[in-house]
């Protein structure tokens, strides 16, 4: 799926705030739609466009956070982040038991809600749109998610964990550019101080055994001043 067929709600009365993660959105590639109650956030899930996530306030004119969430039910095919200044232990842990997929306290990190995007919608993807044998392609690779085992070219390529988790996060969102923030945070699951050497150096050795498997082919490509994504 193109990146920008990803449409993202972000339910957010206060204009900066949903000004601001709607900039976040943009900056990883997807499209986001700002709304600033909960009323309208109604009008917008009535329509037959699907979606992608959802960003939610509590917080809101017209209906709040809580009861949008109670509407939307076990049905609904997309996961939805909480952003919120009630970050009492109580309240997140009874949002989340709810069905909220995530809670992030207001103020947060620009990085912080980026990498959270991704994770989610990464894994909603696995889980939704994978083919009956769990299998990701992108021109010769094969990705096997359930056996964890990758074809280049017909061949077999070992990778470590962490590669085979680099390439499945590229080759799940083939258009978009992943910076080293967003690499890092959403493979090492730790914030990014930085440390460049890792990420290059896991790079490196992908690249290079991708290449060994078809040496006719480049897969992945440097946008400097950007990051990564597949070629």
């Amino acid at each position: 799926m193109d990146a920008r067929q990803i449409k993202i709600l972000v339910v957010e009365d206060d204009n900066e705030i949903n000004q601001l993660l709607c900039e976040i959105i943009t900056g990883i590639g997807y499209d986001p739609q700002p709304v600033f109650s909960g009323t309208e956030a109604l009008l917008y899930l009535a329509r037959k466009q699907e979606w992608s996530m959802m960003l939610l306030d509590l917080m809101l004119p017209g209906l709040s956070g809580e009861e949008i969430l109670q509407q939307l039910g076990e049905e609904r095919q997309f996961p939805v982040i909480i952003i919120s200044a009630k970050g009492e232990q109580q309240t997140k842990v009874s949002i989340l038991r709810m069905g909220a997929d995530d809670f992030i306290t207001k103020p947060f990190d620009i990085e912080e809600v980026s990498a959270r995007i991704d994770a989610h919608l990464r894994r909603y993807r696995r889980t939704l749109t994978k083919d009956p044998i769990g299998q990701i392609t992108y021109k010769d690779i094969h990705l096997n998610l359930d056996t964890k085992m990758v074809l280049v070219n017909g061949a077999d390529v070992i990778l470590t964990a962490r590669e085979f988790t680099v390439l499945e996060l590229l080759m799940s969102y083939p258009k978009k550019v992943f910076t080293k923030p967003n690499l890092f945070e959403a493979v090492w699951g730790d914030a990014y101080l930085g440390d460049d050497n890792t990420i290059t150096v896991h790079m490196s050795n992908l690249r290079r055994k991708l290449a060994q498997a078809n040496p006719e082919a480049e897969y992945i490509e440097t946008l400097w001043g950007m990051g990564y994504r597949l070629k």
